[in-house]
């Protein structure tokens, strides 16, 4: 089944893509909960206008990521200060949204949906890696440090 994307479908597709699908998963819940709508020749024209007029204007947004990528990049020494218990375990963890919060605190605004942690949430210090999408043609991978805070 062919469908056209209304909204980010992850694993699948970004807004306004065209994509081939399953039956059952177009009908039953890409239609259904608006994600998607059936690639008709009409919706074909209308999508491939949508994208032409929108093309110049996607520029801007790139260039637009690619700088929040490059502040991005440029916070060598990145480090998120948790407290810990023995042999350098976590109490509780670090996740996305913990990511997305020192960044604010830096000066970069990031919404944590955007934001992958290399093996999922982190329970022990120690570096790691994180990817963050910017835009769909914009992906920044970013290494930072899980430290133990020094108890008072």
């Amino acid at each position: 089944m062919e469908l056209i994307l209304k909204k980010d479908v992850e694993n699948l597709g970004f807004a306004d893509d065209l994509v081939n699908v399953k039956n059952g998963y177009g009908r039953n819940f890409l239609i259904p909960n608006g994600h998607a709508v059936l690639a008709t020749p009409s919706q074909k024209k209308m999508l491939a206008e949508t994208l032409k007029q929108r093309a110049h204007k996607e520029q801007k947004v790139i260039d637009a990521a690619k700088a929040e990528a490059t502040k991005l990049s440029a916070l060598a020494d990145f480090k998120i200060l948790v407290k810990t218990g023995e042999a350098d375990k976590l109490f509780g963890s670090v996740s996305n949204a913990d990511l997305s919060e020192a960044f604010a605190k830096e000066g970069i605004e990031l919404e944590k949906k955007f934001i992958t942690i290399a093996g999922g949430i982190i329970k022990r210090t120690g570096q790691y890696e994180a990817s963050v999408r910017f835009h769909r043609d914009v992906i920044s991978t970013f290494t930072f440090d899980v430290v133990a805070q020094a108890s008072k």
